[in-house]
């Protein structure tokens, strides 16, 4: 709820605003002189000031008023104040509003107008600090990519930066890394700036799909093996990890090593000796382990299909990579990274996209992009190109809204600064429909 601040000596005035706005949803704070009105401007949050100009009786130069709002700016610039008296000094108002007044109405005032005026010099209002939020952070990104190699990263989440500006920190590091998350979201890619930004950059980084090893040659493939060691193998095999000695060992899909593959990775982790396969002769490397998984490790530890002591050598530090349904402003960049930007995309095509739960997270918005550069046929994007229609749009909105949980809602209140409208966008609603899910959830506005 938006909270505004009514300076004015005259208790009657303070009163009849009060009840008018106050039935219209705002929250009302009212003070008799600038001076109280000061700490209140300060340490609370202010939406907009309704500023008498004359408070000393007989008093009608407006000159109490005009300093009042300079004290103002000087404490919070941003802050949207609208004078009133009943004394119309243009000369005075011109002035102000020159520099840096909202608007200048005359008393007694028009509920209507005063309303609508409010209205919209808050939204505004929400626009331009938004504005200058993604500004602020557009800056801080391009200053990060100047500094680190983010190898090509997209994104424009606050989710995605936290994660990002965590992944550069640990990089620096030579601790072993967990990466967590679902199919799809972009753990490798997690992996590569971990590998990127560390001192051992230009050192091998090995790439190892845990997942895609036959089960009876995940140890040689990891270890190596000697001539003779299994079936098949007819020459000495070098493993991943001597591959990877003064490097980064990168094991994908890290749950599905079986558990004699994890007691040699836990050795290696501890004193970073092995033995090939068939082979008595302790081999010695260095390497820094990065893992990544979708699977509940904590599960499969309490089934006793994964060593908990093998987890906590490995989850040193954990970076968690959200599913894009829960960072939504990554979707609209990197469909236009996807696509190149080739065509413009209208609003009906947006909310398609936002609407969307991507399940298969960024390689599924990757496919349908490709998708839809070999079948789109129009000038514009569509989001039939997608394998999407706007009737997803317009008759599941409300069954969307129902996923959309109370927990979700207050994350993106908070990563967007409590401004609504930039709150709703990431969640893929409406202004409205986020203010009904906030008031089905008790959500304070």
């Amino acid at each position: 709820m938006d909270k505004i601040l009514v300076v004015d000596d005259n208790p009657s005035v303070c009163s009849a605003l009060t009840i008018l706005l106050e039935l219209h949803d705002y929250q009302v704070v009212t003070v008799s002189c600038p001076a109280d009105a000061m700490p209140i401007i300060m340490y609370q949050s202010i939406a907009l000031v309704l500023l008498d100009m004359n408070f000393t009786q007989d008093t009608t130069s407006g000159e109490e008023g005009k300093k009042a709002f300079y004290q103002f700016r000087q404490l919070q610039p941003d802050l949207p104040v609208i004078l009133l008296t009943a004394w119309t000094d243009l000369t005075t108002a011109i002035e102000l509003v020159k520099n840096g007044a909202a608007d200048y109405l005359a008393k007694p005032w028009d509920d209507e107008k005063l309303l609508v005026t409010i209205a919209n010099l808050i939204e505004l209002n929400d626009v331009q600090q938004t504005s200058k939020q993604l500004s602020k952070q557009q800056r801080e990104r391009e200053q990060l990519n100047h500094q680190a190699n983010l190898c090509g990263l997209v994104f424009a989440s606050t989710a995605m930066q936290r994660l990002v500006d965590m992944t550069v920190q640990v990089a620096k590091s030579t601790v072993n890394v967990l990466i967590t998350g679902p199919n799809g979201v972009g753990k490798e890619k997690i992996a590569d700036i971990l590998h990127q930004n560390s001192p051992r950059a230009h050192q091998p980084f090995i790439k190892v799909n845990v997942g895609a090893l036959p089960l009876d040659l995940m140890e040689a493939e990891l270890f190596g093996a000697e001539a003779g060691a299994y079936t098949g193998a007819n020459k000495k095999r070098i493993g991943r990890f001597e591959a990877a000695d003064g490097g980064t060992l990168f094991l994908d899909e890290i749950g599905n090593l079986s558990l004699s593959g994890q007691m040699k990775l836990l050795r290696v982790l501890q004193t970073g000796e092995f033995e090939r396969l068939g082979s008595s002769q302790t081999q010695t490397v260095d390497v820094r382990v990065i893992s990544a998984t979708n699977a509940n490790l904590h599960q499969d530890i309490q089934e006793g299909n994964f060593r908990e002591d093998l987890y906590y050598r490995l989850n040193v530090i954990e970076l968690e990579v959200l599913a894009l349904s829960q960072r939504k402003d990554d979707i609209l960049p990197l469909v236009e990274y996807f696509t190149q930007s080739q065509k413009v995309m209208p609003k009906h095509t947006k909310q398609a996209l936002l609407a969307h739960q991507w399940p298969g997270n960024v390689r599924e918005l990757e496919n349908a992009c490709q998708r839809a550069a070999l079948l789109s046929q129009t000038e514009e994007w569509q989001a039939q190109d997608f394998g999407l229609t706007p009737v997803d749009v317009e008759h599941n909105m409300s069954e969307f809204e129902e996923t959309i949980t109370k927990a979700m809602i207050e994350q993106a209140i908070a990563e967007h600064h409590g401004v609504i409208s930039r709150a709703a966008k990431a969640l893929g609603l409406s202004r409205q429909a986020l203010y009904r899910r906030m008031d089905k959830f008790e959500i304070k506005k």
